[in-house]
């Protein structure tokens, strides 16, 4: 009986040992505070309706949730604009609601991750208020320079651009001085040439971590530093743009500066230096940058895991199976050995997946992202094919569209991705219990929603979670070698391999013609597997067995083919209940050393 008592409590010590390679697989599921739950009726979602919805998550196989910015905000640009940022904004809670969320995420199993916003802060900042009064230690906390004088006129001082439009340069009477903001007028630019700014910055990371975060994606990394010079930025000759829109400039002067790297390095020290203190797992750090290869390596250099935007901005409906080949080998070849991938499918700033790609692709990426070696990032609703839904003029309320005007709005609007989650066919798609919801839900949620998919025999949230199920459970998907082929110039496979075990593969018609093929030459596989997961549209039923060497493959559909024992082997998924008892592993372990003494 001692023996035994030891053994569970070695296993329940074994549950909570530290993990310093947690993510190396992971599935990151995003969350747009806004829109995924409203739990008090006011058509916004915020962090008691994320709480609620936590289950789910995990049911859908992710290991964390990452959520955009849930700080105190006036909400010019919902959240990125922050004016407190150790503090929850009201719209979407307290501090106490979130304790309850990093709680509930700790009892079923899930991470949680913050978005990180260091490049600035709101206009109504206690810090930038003090600052254009020039209060110490704020005075010099955000980029401020002199305006120069030409014939007589005050400009500002060179012609850098805001993303948002216009100069990137406000006056400010009071102060006397322009202040540069790359984003919206409402959002000054933070000053990391200022040791004090830095600091308080590296106290923000630790006023959250100390509230159970388990790691941080930095948004806008790439534009913390600027040229010191202020030179002019060169133009970037692209046709039809506006003189006074973002890309009518090439940012030589304004974006991946090298201090950049330096500053990134200090977090992942700060970072690991927390984890060891405290002996915890260790935190996660993803970094937002717009990547070539040099860069990249400058930030995996860093310690940091920078995004991996190509299925979000290299391709669309037209791309080939050519130009995925290429920039997926290019990618793959490129992440610095020791290090691990990751594969984005999309995200609150870039169109959803299934109207990029087209609905019959809906699947496509995020069955990629699963196969694919290293860590998934998804977007709250992937795992139901939600689309983008279209908006008027007078609906979008997207800072980006708004400053474009009625004509232009859509160019730059990301409302069309960000609409409330669709969980039912009840009023407002179950979002919330109001018919206004602060973005209109979209039209379709009577048919495409959740609670249909889940009673459907074949379904999006059937394809996603088949796909997590294979990524969390078959170790060919985590520790296999990769192949990305071509099988015809319309046909792509993804072939992963491991010694002692059949091969499994992701074939993809990218075009718009069914095709037959010969995969089992092609792709060196063998000649008879099972169709275990289909893509909705393709109108194959799972667990369908194929001949490889005449395999038809219908237009724009994903195929993801193993051998029967590797599906036989599969693990049926943890309880939810055997999650919480792994977060009350020291009290499991106090009974049995109890138990233990009253037996003995």
């Amino acid at each position: 009986m001692l023996k035994l008592t030891f053994l569970f409590i070695t296993f329940a010590l074994g549950v909570q040992s530290i993990n310093n390679n947690w993510w190396r697989d992971a599935i990151i599921y995003q969350v747009y505070p806004r829109s995924l739950k409203d739990s008090n009726g006011d058509g916004i979602g915020d962090l008691n309706g994320i709480t609620s919805k936590l289950t789910h998550i995990k049911d859908i196989g992710a290991d964390a949730l990452w959520l955009s910015p849930i700080y105190s905000s006036p909400q010019v640009d919902f959240g990125y604009d922050i004016s407190n940022f150790t503090d929850i904004d009201p719209q979407y809670g307290t501090l106490t609601d979130f304790t309850k969320l990093v709680n509930k995420a700790k009892e079923v199993g899930l991470k949680v991750l913050l978005d990180f916003v260091p490049n600035h802060s709101s206009d109504q900042h206690s810090w930038f208020q003090n600052s254009i009064k020039r209060i110490k230690p704020y005075d010099d906390f955000y980029i401020w320079r002199d305006g120069k004088v030409v014939n007589g006129t005050r400009k500002p001082p060179n012609n850098w651009l805001s993303i948002f439009k216009g100069s990137a340069w406000e006056w400010n009477a009071e102060r006397g001085q322009y202040y540069y903001h790359q984003f919206a007028v409402a959002q000054p630019d933070l000053n990391y040439r200022n040791n004090n700014l830095k600091k308080t910055m590296s106290d923000v990371l630790t006023f959250w971590m100390d509230r159970g975060v388990e790691g941080f994606r930095v948004d806008a990394i790439l534009h913390l530093f600027e040229d010191e010079q202020l030179r002019d930025e060169p133009r970037s000759n692209i046709p039809n743009v506006p003189e006074d829109e973002y890309l009518y400039l090439n940012h030589t002067y304004t974006r991946d500066l090298n201090e950049t790297y330096v500053i990134a390095r200090e977090w992942r020290d700060l970072l690991d230096d927390y984890a060891n203190k405290y002996k915890t797992d260790s935190k996660f750090l993803i970094v937002e940058a717009a990547l070539t290869p040099p860069i990249m390596k400058q930030y995996f250099d860093s310690g940091c895991n920078p995004f991996n935007f190509i299925f979000v901005n290299d391709f669309n409906s037209t791309s080939t199976a050519v130009d995925f080949k290429l920039a997926i080998d290019k990618w793959l070849d490129n992440v610095p050995e020791g290090n691990v991938s990751n594969w984005v499918t999309d995200n609150h700033d870039n169109h959803r997946a299934g109207s990029k790609f087209g609905e019959k692709k809906s699947d496509m990426i995020t069955m990629l992202a699963l196969t694919l070696p290293g860590i998934s990032v998804v977007y709250y609703g992937d795992e139901i094919g939600m689309l983008d839904k279209n908006l008027t003029w007078e609906e979008t309320v997207d800072v980006a569209g708004c400053n474009l005007g009625p004509n232009r709005y859509h160019l730059g609007s990301r409302d069309p991705e960000r609409t409330p989650f669709q969980w039912d066919d009840t009023t407002s798609a179950g979002f919330s219990t109001n018919k206004t919801t602060w973005l209109p839900v979209h039209e379709n949620y009577k048919t495409l929603n959740l609670a249909n998919q889940k009673l459907a025999t074949i379904s999006h949230y059937k394809v996603f979670k088949a796909m997590t199920m294979m990524k969390k459970n078959l170790p060919i998907l985590q520790l296999g070698t990769v192949e990305v082929r071509l099988i015809t110039e319309n046909i792509l496979g993804i072939v992963r391999r491991m010694e002692d075990s059949s091969p499994v593969a992701l074939l993809i018609n990218m075009g718009i013609k069914d095709e037959s093929v010969d995969a089992h030459t092609w792709l060196n596989i063998p000649e008879e597997l099972i169709t275990y997961i289909a893509s909705v549209d393709s109108q194959i039923q799972p667990n369908t067995k194929v001949n490889t060497s005449a395999l038809k493959i219908p237009a724009s559909a994903s195929l993801f083919l193993a051998s029967k024992s590797q599906i036989d082997s599969l693990k049926p998924e943890p309880s939810l209940a055997t999650y919480s008892s792994f977060a009350n592993a020291p009290l499991i372990i106090f009974i049995l050393v109890i138990v233990n003494y009253i037996i003995f």
